[in-house]
C-alpha cells in the first residue's frame, strides 16, 4: 500500500508544480486609491489597492443584426465587449471584423493582419478608451488660464479617439500596449491601426 501511495506521489508531483508555477505568474489587474490601473503579480490589497477584473467574456456574439444581417457594434460598449471576447478566445478573423477596412491595399491587410494575429497571441488585461490631448497654452501664464475658465462655456463630454489594449507577453508579466484607433462610420464603431 504505500509502495502504490509513493508511486502516485511520485506521478502527481510534476503537475502539482506546474499549477503552482502558473499561479505564480498570474498578473493581477488593481486599482490604487488614486483611481489608476495598477498591475502586479502580487496580491492587490498587499498594495493598498483594490482588485479589478475584466468583465466575463459571453460565449457567442454579441452584436446586434440590422435588416441586412449583418453585425457590427453599434455603440462603444459594444465594440469594447467585441475586442474583449475576440482577444480572450484568440480569434484573429473576429478581431479583423471590427477593422475599418476601406481602402486598405493588400500589402497593407496583410501587414494589419500580422498585427492583429499578434494582439490576439497575448492574454488581455483590459481595454482602455485613449483621449485627445487637451493642449495647454503654457506661455500665457495662470492668470490667463483663470480668466480663460471664467470665460469659457463648461467643458462638453470627451470623447475616447482611440482604445488600448493592455496585455501582457505569453508566458510572463511583462505589460505590452497596443492603440488601436476608434472610428465611426456606418452607423458603427470600428477600429483601425
Amino acid at each position: 500500500m504505500k509502495l502504490v501511495l509513493s508511486l502516485l506521489l511520485v506521478l502527481l508531483l510534476p503537475g502539482v508544480c506546474a499549477v503552482a508555477q502558473a499561479q505564480s505568474t498570474r498578473l493581477n489587474r488593481c486599482t490604487d486609491p488614486q483611481g489608476q490601473s495598477v498591475y502586479t503579480d502580487r496580491p492587490c490589497d498587499s498594495l493598498g489597492a483594490q482588485s479589478r477584473r475584466p468583465p466575463p467574456t459571453p460565449s457567442g456574439n454579441t452584436l446586434q443584426r440590422d435588416s441586412l444581417g449583418s453585425s457590427c457594434p453599434r455603440r462603444l460598449s459594444e465594440l469594447v465587449q467585441a475586442l474583449h471576447t475576440a482577444v480572450s478566445v484568440g480569434d484573429v478573423n473576429r478581431l479583423s471584423s471590427l477593422y475599418l477596412w476601406g481602402a486598405v491595399s493588400d500589402a497593407g491587410a496583410q501587414r494589419i493582419l500580422g498585427q492583429l494575429e499578434s494582439v490576439v497571441r497575448r492574454p488581455l488585461v483590459d481595454v482602455v478608451p485613449v483621449y485627445p490631448r487637451q493642449d495647454v497654452d503654457e506661455d500665457a501664464g495662470p492668470g490667463a488660464q483663470e480668466l480663460e475658465s471664467d470665460t469659457a462655456p463648461a467643458p462638453t463630454a470627451r470623447r475616447p479617439v482611440g482604445l488600448r489594449l493592455e496585455q501582457t507577453l505569453p508566458g510572463s508579466a511583462t505589460r505590452a500596449a497596443t492603440v488601436l484607433g476608434l472610428r465611426r462610420q456606418y452607423g458603427c464603431f470600428w477600429i483601425t491601426l
